[in-house]
């Protein structure tokens, strides 16, 4: 099933035309489908009467993962409620929980985050308006051709796989308006490659099946570089004049070679190991806390880009297990930029050459690191975090 994954990247960079219709993109789009080895039958069956999702663009502008402060994020899904809930949903399925840790060797408390962070522990999967029939709102997330178009088609065309394949309905075939699909939403190509019959009912459906979910999603996060019996990471705290451009996720070196640095646990907690490759994470700069992070946090961004969500399934993680909120506040009290202000800072640090991503107002990790080297050069505390008065410096 890999070679949807290894087809030429110009098959998928199709966009629609401005003075395209819906149903006129869907026509083009045939030929594109039929090179990735759909059937014409089961493409011009799926998307008969088609129509576009209009709920669509506004879903995709407003991802709370790239729109609130990580704090606001954090604090509404790592709720008290949610931490107690999902404490009794995984006493509830413990032994299915066991039986998958035996198996693949994931933390189940991961696999339980993942979980609650996705459908509130399978709550959600009844709500019509959140959980509906993929393939339409795939479509229109490829008509529309925002940045991830490329992976839109993969997506879309694993959906129509799914039917094609594996005898799926276009109306069975539901989940979230971006595609993904059952309790630990799952996307539709991550599905294909890592099915996995968790109850060993001879179906695999993540959506009617906790086993399935599970089980598909533990192979997935192994697949993406998990490493069992891993932390995903240590909260931490620094010396004063500590040297912020060591916090690059680029160049992983082992714990010791941070401590030797004068990092040390918060709490007066030790590190197992001090061999285990990690990088310095700063969310939320030098008046925020601080991580030491080890390979598990890049798979939990590999699961969803957000590190939004990767802190939080973490961070609901340990609460699961019974582990404390983060010692260190966050800076709440933080002013930042509107969308137009961060397109404005993208387009200042590409013009004095520190940017090289693309110029659509979402700060991750390539803007943070753009804007450290700005502080740097400008006698700054060079800690990466973005906020209004960046966007004021930056203007001036």
């Amino acid at each position: 099933m890999l070679f949807l994954l290894l087809l030429p990247s110009h098959v998928f960079a199709q966009p629609a035309k401005p003075s395209q219709s819906f149903n006129e993109f869907l026509k083009s789009f045939e030929q594109v489908a039929t090179q990735a080895g759909i059937h014409k039958s089961t493409y011009q069956r799926a998307t008969k009467n088609l129509s576009i999702d209009r709920s669509i663009p506004n879903l995709v502008r407003s991802q709370p993962e790239f729109t609130t402060p990580i704090w606001t994020y954090m604090a509404k899904r790592v709720s008290k409620s949610r931490i107690t809930r999902g404490r009794i949903a995984m006493s509830k399925n413990s032994k299915l929980f066991e039986q998958i840790k035996l198996k693949y060797g994931v933390d189940p408390a991961i696999l339980g985050a993942i979980w609650g962070m996705e459908t509130d522990y399978g709550a959600v999967l009844g709500h019509k308006n959140l959980i509906k029939p993929i393939i339409p709102s795939l479509a229109t997330l490829l008509y529309q051709h925002r940045i991830r178009h490329k992976q839109d088609a993969q997506e879309f065309i694993a959906a129509l796989r799914l039917v094609q394949d594996y005898g799926w309905s276009s109306d069975r075939l539901v989940g979230s308006w971006a595609g993904a699909i059952g309790h630990t939403q799952i996307i539709a190509s991550a599905l294909i490659k890592h099915r996995s019959d968790g109850d060993n009912d001879g179906e695999i459906n993540p959506h009617t099946s906790l086993a399935d979910a599970l089980a598909t999603s533990a192979k997935y996060l192994l697949f993406m570089g998990y490493k069992p019996n891993t932390d995903w990471g240590f909260e931490v705290e620094l010396p004063k004049n500590f040297n912020y451009t060591l916090a690059s996720r680029t160049n992983m070196k082992p714990i010791s070679f941070f401590t030797l640095r004068g990092i040390i646990r918060v709490g007066g907690r030790k590190f197992s190991n001090l061999n285990e490759p990690v990088f310095l994470y700063i969310p939320a700069g030098k008046n925020g806390p601080k991580f030491l992070m080890t390979q598990n946090y890049l798979v939990l961004k590999s699961y969803n880009f957000s590190d939004s969500y990767a802190l939080s399934v973490a961070h609901l993680t340990d609460r699961l297990k019974g582990s404390s909120a983060f010692i260190a506040s966050w800076p709440t009290k933080t002013k930042f930029p509107n969308l137009e202000q961060r397109i404005i800072i993208q387009k200042k640090l590409k013009q004095l050459g520190y940017y090289k991503g693309d110029i659509d107002g979402r700060l991750g990790p390539i803007s943070s690191q753009a804007y450290q080297s700005f502080q740097l050069k400008n006698n700054i505390v060079a800690d990466g975090f973005i906020t209004l008065q960046s966007y004021d410096l930056l203007k001036n």
